[in-house]
C-alpha cells in the first residue's frame, strides 16, 4: 500500500526522468546530425533543408549557435501556435483529430476535479471511518476516498449528487464533441482533392460462374447492374508470396550496400560473412560476391513468380476495385446490396490506395469467417491467461508480496527510502513492461482475422486492447490487488464481511494507478518526444547502409500515430478518471497532467515529425465515443456497488438512472451522427462531381484511376537518378532545396519546425535539386 510518501517518491523520480528526457531532447533537436530525426515531416514535404556544409567540420555536428540553448523551450509554444485549419492541411484530419482526444479529456476532468475537491474531498477527509475498522491496511491517501465515509452515513448524498453532475457533464462535452468532429470530417470530404477512392468500391466474395473468368463476371455485373455508372475494374490477385520475395530481395540490397560501403572505406580488406542467420553462423564467405549472388538467385525467382501469377487464372482471387464514372455511382454501390443473396457481391468503400492491406484480399470468404472464430477463442485464452503475470505484478506492488516472493530481499527493503521507491515506482513500471508485446500479439491476430486495410486493422487491435486493459489492467489490478493487501482479513473474517471489504479496499488502489500514470503518463510521454528508437536506428542506417539520397530518406524513419496502442492507453486514463472521481477524486489531478502534457507532445510530434500512412477522415472517432460511454457506465455500476457495501442500498435505485440515461444518450448520438463517419451523403457527392465537371470538363478519369489499385508488386519502378553521398560527406547533413518551397517564396528551416510560414499541402511531391 503506497503511502504519501511513497507518492512523493515516485512523482519526484518520474518528474526528473521528464526533466532528463525534455533536456536531451530540447539539446539534440539544436544539433544538425539530428535535424532529420527531429524534423522529417518537413523534409518529406520539401520545405526543410538540412544545415549548410559551410564552416568548420565541428559546425556539421553541433550547433555552436548558444543564443538557440537559451530558447530550448521554444518548441512548447510553437506546438500550440498553428491553428486547427491549418494543422488539418499540414497533416491530415486523423491527426488533427487524434489531439482532440486529449482536448476532450481535458474539457471533462478539469470542471470535475475542481467540484471533486471542492465538494467531496472534504467530505472524505473528515469521516474517520477507516480509524475505527481493526486489521486493515490503509494510508493517508486512502482517507480522501470513499472509503472513510462511514457505513449509512448521509455524506453519501454528496456522492450520488457528484456522480450526476459529472454524468450530465461528461455526456455534454461528449455531444459537444461529436458535433465538432462529424462538422470538421464533412468540411474535410467537401474540401478534399480529388482521390481514387472517392470513384472505387471493393468489391469481395464474387460468386464463380463455369463460362467467364472473375474479370469477365464483375465487368458483365456492372455494365448490367449499374450501367450508366460503371467506369473499369482491377481484378485482386494472390500475390503473397511475390511481395515476400520482393521484401526479401530489399532485405538482401541493404546488407550488399552496408558491405559495399565498409569496403569502400577500407579496400585493403574485403568483408566477410557467414551464410547462416544474420551472418552467425555457416560457411565464411566473401560478403559482397555472396549477396551479389543471392540477389541474382531472387531476382530470376521473383520473374518466375511474377510470371505465373500473371498467367495463372488460379491466382485470381473473387475480388475486383470497382471504379465508377462519379463519386455518386460508387456512393450508390458501395451503400446498397448488390444481390438478393447477402453472401455474395459484397461492396464497401475502397480503401485510399496506401491504406490497403494486400495480403488478406486473398483470403476466402468462408476462411475468414472460421479465421475469425479461432481469433475470437484465442483472445479468450489470451486475456484469461494474462491476468497471470497481472496478479504477479500486484503481488510486487506491496512490500509484503515481495517479502514472500524473494523473502532474502527483506534487510534490504525494509530501509525507508528503498521501501518508498519499490511501493511507489516498481508497481507501475512492471505493469507497463508485461504490456509491451501485447499490442503487437493483438495486431498479430487482427491481421489473421482478414480486415483488408490498415485503418481497419489499427481499429480492430485498439477494440481488442481496449477489452484487455478493462479486463486484465483494471479489474485485474483491482481484484487481485485487492485480495493480496487484505489478504489476512480475507481468511479470518466470517463470509457475510467480504463484500464489505472488497468495497473498502477497491478505492485504495488508486494508488497504484497514480504509480502506473506517472509512469505510462508522464516519463513515457515524455520519451516519445525524445525518439530514443528512431535516433539510434537513423544514425546506425546512416552509418553502415545509407549511399544514396533515396537511402537517407528511407532511412528517416517519420514513423506515425499508432492508434492501436496510444489510444487504448487513453481510454484507461479516461476509464480510471471516470471511476474514481466520486470515489478517490486525489487520482484526477495526475490524470489531468497526462492529457495537458501529452496533447503537448503528440501537437509537436504531427506537426514535425508523423508521416500517417493513411487518412480516415476521423472514422475512429464513433469508437472513441463508445469506449469513453463504457467507462462512464463502468464508474456509475462500481459506485452503485459500492454504496450497496456502505449501508446505502436505497440508493441503488436512484443510482440505476444514470446508466439508463447514459445508454439512451449513447444510442442517441449514435442515431444523430454516426452515419456521417460510416456512408457518404449523396448530396455531398453529386455537389462534388457538378463542380468537378464544371472546373475539369475534359478529365480522363480512366486515365486517372488506371493503375491507382494495382498491387505494388505490379508497378512500374520509375526510372531514378542515383546521387552517391560522397564518403567524407557520409553526415546527415546533405542539403536539399525544394522547388516548391522556392515557389512559395520561404526557405530556411521552416521557423525551427512548425512556427514560420505556412507549409505547402504536400498533395504534389516537389521536383529535389541537388546542391
Amino acid at each position: 500500500m503506497a503511502s504519501v510518501q511513497d507518492i512523493v517518491v515516485a512523482a519526484s523520480i518520474n518528474l526528473l526522468s521528464v526533466l532528463a528526457f525534455l533536456l536531451a531532447f530540447a539539446f539534440l533537436r539544436l544539433q544538425p546530425f539530428c535535424d532529420r530525426v527531429y524534423f522529417p515531416k518537413w523534409y518529406k514535404k520539401g520545405i526543410r533543408e538540412s544545415p549548410k556544409k559551410t564552416g568548420t567540420a565541428l559546425k556539421k555536428f553541433v550547433n555552436l549557435d548558444f543564443r538557440t540553448y537559451l530558447r530550448f523551450w521554444k518548441w512548447m509554444p510553437e506546438a500550440l501556435r498553428m491553428p486547427e485549419p491549418e494543422l488539418i492541411e499540414h497533416a491530415g484530419l486523423d491527426a488533427a483529430v487524434y489531439v482532440r482526444i486529449y482536448l476532450l479529456g481535458l474539457k471533462i476532468f478539469v470542471p470535475i476535479t475542481f467540484l471533486a475537491f471542492a465538494v467531496l474531498v472534504p467530505i472524505n477527509w473528515t469521516g474517520e471511518s477507516l480509524d475505527k475498522i481493526k486489521d486493515i491496511t490503509y494510508s493517508n491517501i486512502d482517507k480522501l476516498s470513499i472509503s472513510n465515509v462511514s457505513p449509512g452515513s448521509l455524506r453519501f448524498i454528496a456522492h450520488i449528487a457528484m456522480a450526476y453532475v459529472f454524468t450530465f457533464w461528461t455526456c455534454y462535452s461528449l455531444y459537444k464533441e461529436y458535433k465538432i468532429v462529424m462538422t470538421k470530417r464533412l468540411e474535410f470530404l467537401a474540401a478534399e482533392n480529388r482521390r481514387p477512392d472517392q470513384f472505387t468500391v471493393l468489391v469481395r466474395n464474387v460468386p464463380p460462374d463455369p463460362d467467364e473468368s472473375v474479370s469477365e463476371h464483375v465487368e458483365h455485373f456492372f455494365c448490367v447492374n449499374h450501367a450508366d455508372t460503371y467506369l473499369m475494374h482491377q481484378v485482386v490477385y494472390n500475390a503473397n508470396k511475390l511481395a515476400t520475395l520482393v521484401e526479401t530481395k530489399k532485405g538482401l540490397h541493404n546488407w550488399q550496400t552496408y558491405y559495399q560501403t565498409r569496403y569502400e572505406r577500407n579496400p585493403k580488406a574485403r568483408p566477410r560473412t557467414k551464410k547462416g542467420f544474420w551472418g552467425l553462423w555457416g560457411e565464411n564467405v566473401d560478403a559482397i560476391d555472396y549477396y551479389t549472388a543471392e540477389i541474382e538467385k531472387i531476382n530470376g525467382e521473383e520473374a518466375a513468380e511474377r510470371e505465373k501469377v500473371m498467367s495463372d487464372p488460379n491466382a485470381i482471387v473473387p475480388a475486383a476495385f470497382v471504379s465508377f464514372r462519379s463519386r455518386w455511382g460508387a456512393a450508390v454501390c458501395a451503400q446498397t446490396q448488390q444481390s438478393s443473396n447477402p453472401t455474395i457481391w459484397l461492396t464497401e468503400w475502397a480503401p485510399e490506395p496506401r491504406n490497403v492491406y494486400w495480403e488478406n484480399l486473398a483470403i476466402p470468404y468462408v476462411e475468414l469467417a472460421v479465421k475469425r472464430l479461432l481469433m475470437a477463442v484465442a483472445m479468450f485464452f489470451l486475456t484469461f491467461f494474462f491476468m497471470i503475470p497481472i496478479a504477479f505484478v500486484q503481488s510486487m506492488a506491496s512490500i509484503e508480496g515481495i517479502e514472500k516472493v524473494f523473502p532474502f530481499l527483506k534487510p534490504v527493503i525494509e530501509t525507508e527510502r528503498v521501501k518508498s521507491v519499490v511501493q511507489g515506482f516498481l508497481p507501475g513500471i512492471a505493469l507497463k513492461i508485461f504490456l509491451v508485446l501485447l499490442p503487437t500479439i493483438l495486431m498479430s491476430m487482427s491481421k489473421v482475422e482478414g480486415l483488408t486495410s490498415f485503418s481497419s486493422l489499427d481499429r480492430r487491435t485498439a477494440g481488442k486492447y481496449h477489452l484487455f486493459i478493462i479486463v486484465n489492467v483494471f479489474f485485474g489490478s483491482i481484484i487481485t490487488g485487492a485480495a493480496f493487501e487484505q489478504l489476512q482479513k480475507f481468511l479470518n473474517q466470517a463470509p457475510s464481511e467480504i463484500p464489505r471489504t472488497v468495497g473498502v479496499a477497491i478505492p485504495m488502489k488508486a494508488t497504484f494507478f497514480i504509480t502506473y500514470i506517472m509512469v505510462d503518463g508522464w516519463a513515457g510521454i515524455a520519451a516519445e518526444v525524445l525518439r530514443i528508437v528512431p535516433l539510434v536506428l537513423f544514425h546506425l542506417k546512416n552509418t553502415f547502409i545509407v549511399k544514396t539520397e533515396k537511402d537517407r530518406e528511407e532511412a528517416m524513419d517519420a514513423g506515425g500515430i499508432n492508434f492501436y496502442i496510444t489510444e487504448p492507453r487513453i481510454q484507461l486514463y479516461f476509464l480510471l478518471g471516470l471511476v474514481y472521481a466520486t470515489v478517490t477524486p486525489f487520482i484526477l489531478p495526475f490524470i489531468i497532467v497526462f492529457f495537458a502534457f501529452a496533447y503537448l507532445v503528440f501537437r509537436h510530434q504531427i506537426i514535425n515529425v508523423y508521416d500517417q500512412k493513411y487518412e480516415s477522415a476521423a472514422s475512429f472517432w464513433p469508437d472513441i465515443h463508445r469506449r469513453v460511454i463504457i467507462g462512464l457506465i463502468m464508474s456509475q455500476l462500481l459506485l452503485m456497488g459500492l454504496l450497496s457495501t456502505k449501508g446505502v442500498s436505497k440508493s441503488t435505485p436512484v443510482l440505476l438512472v444514470l446508466p439508463v440515461l447514459t445508454i439512451w444518450f449513447h444510442r442517441f448520438c449514435k442515431g444523430r451522427f454516426e452515419s456521417a463517419f460510416v456512408k457518404f451523403p449523396l448530396q455531398d457527392a453529386v455537389i462534388k462531381d457538378t463542380l468537378e465537371k464544371a472546373t475539369e470538363p475534359n478529365l480522363d478519369l480512366k486515365a486517372y484511376l488506371h493503375n491507382a489499385y494495382t498491387h505494388p508488386v505490379f508497378k512500374p519502378v520509375e526510372a531514378e537518378r542515383t546521387v552517391f553521398i560522397d564518403e567524407e560527406e557520409n553526415n546527415p547533413l546533405v542539403t536539399t532545396k525544394r522547388t516548391s518551397r522556392r515557389e512559395n517564396g520561404g526557405g530556411g528551416r521552416g521557423g525551427d519546425g512548425g512556427g514560420g510560414s505556412k507549409p505547402d499541402s504536400g498533395r504534389v511531391t516537389p521536383r529535389v535539386v541537388l546542391d
